[in-house]
Parts: C-alpha cells; structure tokens; sequence
C-alpha cells in the first residue's frame, strides 16, 4: 500500500485487525522444509494466548506449534485442540502434529526439539519463565509487561544478553503502521521541538467483595500464585473456569499494577519511540491515583502522572486524554492510537471510544515524505512474525528485551509514585531513585519459595 493512500486509511480511523486465513492449500505448508521449522512451546493457554499470540505465530509458515503448557488442565487441553485443529484445516492431515502437554514449562524447556517458547501467562509469571528459557538457550516471545518489578527486569534483560537468544517482548503497536509514521515525523522535526507528550490512558473499577472458593480440579492454584504471597482462591481474583473473559487476576496488585502496566507498557514503549528515549527514562516522577477502599479488586483507578526527562520533554498520563499518544511540538502535534485495532474480545476500550488511528493538527504533517537521508525507523509488520524471521536471521526484532525493559520501569515507577504520592528523582543509569530508601524499597519484592527469580538455580 503506498503511503498516501495508507494515511488517508487511518487518518479516517479505519485500521482493523489482521484477519487470518482459515483454509490455505497444503502445499503452502511444504515453503518451509520440516527440518528448517521453528519448534514452538506455548507456556500458558489463556485469553490471550488463544485470543493472540497462537494465532499470530501459527499464521507464519515457519512456525511449528508441538507443546503447550499451562497449570489449568481444561485450558491446556483447549490450547492443544486449538494448535491441532489450525492444522488439520490447513493442512487436511489429521495427525500433522500431535501436541504435547505439559503441566509444569520448566518440563517443556527440557525438550530439546524446542526451539523457541512463547510466554503468556499473568504479569506475575512473565520475567522468571522467561529467564529460565533464556538459560536454557530457546528463544523467547513473552507477553508485556515484562516484568512485575524494576529488578527482575533488569535480570531478565541482562540474561537474555548474555545468552544471545533473541527475545521479542509482545507491544505489538509497533508492528503497527500508523505508530512507526507517528514516531518517524516526530523524529524527524515534522512538528518542530518535541516538547510535550500527552497519553490517554484508563484506570479500573474497583470490585466486589470474593468469599473463598474450593480449587477447581486440575488446576494448580499454588504454582499460579508463584512467588506472590498464599492467599484464599476465588474465582473473580483468577480467570473464569468457563471462557475466556478478561479475567480477575489483572485487577489485584498482587498480580500486577493494573492498567499501569496492562496497556502503559504500549504507550510508553511507543512514545519513547518518538521521544528518542527508548534506552533510558525519565529524571522525575509524581503521580496522583485513586485506589479501592474496599473489595478485591484493588488497582489504581483514575490517575495522572508527569513525568520529564533530560531532553528537556515532560510527558503526562491520565485517563482524562483520548486513548493513545498526543506528541506536542513547537510547531504543531501529532496524535496516534490504534483506531479500530484489537489485540483480544475484552479489551478495556469500547469501539465507540476509540480516536483516529492518525491525526494531526495539519493534515500536510501526515502527507510528509521521510527523506532518503533522514531517520528510518524499524519496520516490521506483524510482531510474532519479525521475532520468527529475526530467529533465523539473529538480527534484533523490533522489540528486544532492554527497550521493553525501559518501556516496563516507567510503569513501575510511576506505579510506585502513585503510592508514595510525591515526587521521586529518578537516575535511568543506575535504575534508583535518589536519595530515597522508602522507594528504592519497592523496586523488588519479597518472593515466596520455591519461586521466583532468586530461586532459579543455574547450571
């Protein structure tokens, strides 16, 4: 699609999501020899797996799908079907691949066969398995954000490094066009000095009241709790046993900062596109939230936060902003959002609420030809399948594990901020706050044995 006409697309707000093909002639499947196949594990089989990251690496070629696991039996036999049936319909084969279950991954990353694992489990279980796949020399796609806390992040990031194996963290808005035209005029001084950026970003309800629940059968429930603290299970505080609603876990701190972290890790991941800030972070921090009195649901729910950065730009998050980002230059802005694009059925944002994938405050902004010998930013144009191509090219994807590291701190730390409620100086080079033992405190936490990533061993 030339670049006019693919501007003129979203400029009027009409970027869909990617629809995959049903039924594809057996011979497609013969373009990759099965010697020349990337063997894939699928580590948990949730709403988002079956939703996204499966079908997104199942439509690639390349990709063979031979294992799944996850602590919930039905849902790891869903996910076995589900790999299975994408094959029969494509290929007419019965038995083109039989999927091995396994209930605990640490057993799947023992399987040679494996080339690579894909991670979409609950923000509490991202960073560890992710680790110890590193270390155990297969290749990573894991689910934002990538992490629960600044240091295991960190770790994560320097193990994937030090291991070489190529890991794409899953902020696919940056497989998405209208992102990487956004962040290139911004780049490039199409507005002028970037001096302000504004993202729109929602909070969530608080919850009722949950009374203790007996474990469903085949389900792992002290495993799914991890490294966090035991607590009573409850169906709401966990995913519901039939279907595949947005589930309970998102809403509950213990799990995750809420949509801090749910949707904040695209948005700032894509906005330091722009800024030229992706190997950094900000110099400050503050924000203001509101959090549950009561009920188990206990996320912050509205908010806003500042934060600026060295580079002389300040950047404010609320959910008073339209969804997306807003860059704000001394000769104009640019807004970008995902338009009509979902990543699963329950995303928090109802179609009716959703912006403009594109807009400017002059349409000839959008119009501007990238020059020849001005900056070009990556180009990819489905994230699981340049993480597919990058395996076998060993070239870095377009989300490699340090930017989705710096992308996942400053949701932490504003997260932090939220409950501090003052301002903190931050030092993106040592990743600490200044001066402040009460914050730095919070940059880890306590890990219930035997998990977490102070108990992986290494050989």
């Amino acid at each position: 699609m030339e670049r006019r006409n693919f501007l003129k697309k979203v400029s009027a707000g009409t970027a869909g999501a990617i629809i995959l093909p049903t039924i594809i002639p057996s011979s497609v499947m013969g373009k990759n020899a099965p010697s020349n196949k990337i063997n894939i594990g699928q580590i948990g089989c949730g709403r988002i797996a079956q939703g996204h990251d499966m079908p997104g690496t199942l439509q690639h070629d390349v990709a063979r799908y031979i294992a799944v696991s996850d602590l919930d039996k039905n849902r790891m036999a869903d996910g076995k079907k589900l790999v299975e049936d994408y094959y029969k319909k494509r290929t007419g084969q019965d038995n083109y691949v039989n999927v091995k279950m396994y209930d605990d991954y640490k057993e799947m990353l023992l399987n040679k066969d494996i080339d690579a694992v894909v991670i979409s489990t609950p923000d509490h279980w991202h960073a560890q398995p992710a680790i110890e796949a590193a270390l155990a020399g297969k290749h990573v796609y894991v689910q934002k954000p990538t992490s629960l806390t600044v240091a295991e992040g960190r770790i994560m990031a320097n193990i994937v490094k030090e291991k070489g194996i190529i890991l794409q963290v899953g902020t696919q808005q940056r497989s998405s066009t209208q992102f990487r035209v956004a962040a290139e005029l911004v780049r490039n001084g199409r507005i002028g000095r970037l001096h302000t950026v504004k993202i729109g970003l929602p909070g969530d309800p608080s919850g009722p009241e949950a009374a203790e629940m007996p474990i469903p059968k085949g389900f792992n429930y002290d495993m799914w709790l991890g490294e966090t603290p035991y607590v009573p299970y409850t169906e709401i505080g966990v995913h519901p046993q039939k279907g595949y609603d947005r589930p309970g876990w998102l809403r509950r701190e213990q799990f995750g900062a809420g949509m801090i972290t749910g949707w904040g890790q695209h948005h700032y991941d894509s906005a330091a596109w722009g800024m030229d800030t992706e190997l950094t972070g900000p110099i400050s921090i503050q924000a203001v939230a509101e959090f549950p009195k009561s009920g188990l649901w206990n996320v912050h729910g509205d908010f806003m936060a500042k934060a600026e950065y060295a580079n002389g730009i300040t950047m404010y998050t609320s959910g008073g902003y339209p969804n997306g980002i807003r860059y704000e230059g001394t000769e104009g802005w640019i807004f970008v959002s995902r338009g009509d694009y979902v990543a699963s059925a329950s995303d928090p944002v109802s179609k009716g609420q959703r912006a403009k994938a594109l807009d400017a405050s002059d349409p000839k902004i959008l119009e501007s030809v990238i020059g020849e010998n001005e900056i070009h930013l990556y180009k990819s144009d489905e994230q699981h399948g340049n993480w597919l191509e990058c395996i076998q090219t060993k070239k870095e994807p377009i989300s490699p594990a340090e930017i989705g590291h710096r992308a996942c701190t400053i949701c932490l730390i504003t997260h932090i901020a939220m409950k501090l409620n003052r301002k903190l100086n931050w030092n993106p080079g040592t990743e600490r706050f200044e001066n402040d033992d009460q914050a730095n405190a919070m940059l880890s936490r306590p890990e219930r044995f035997p998990y977490g990533i102070s108990n992986i061993k290494r050989k």
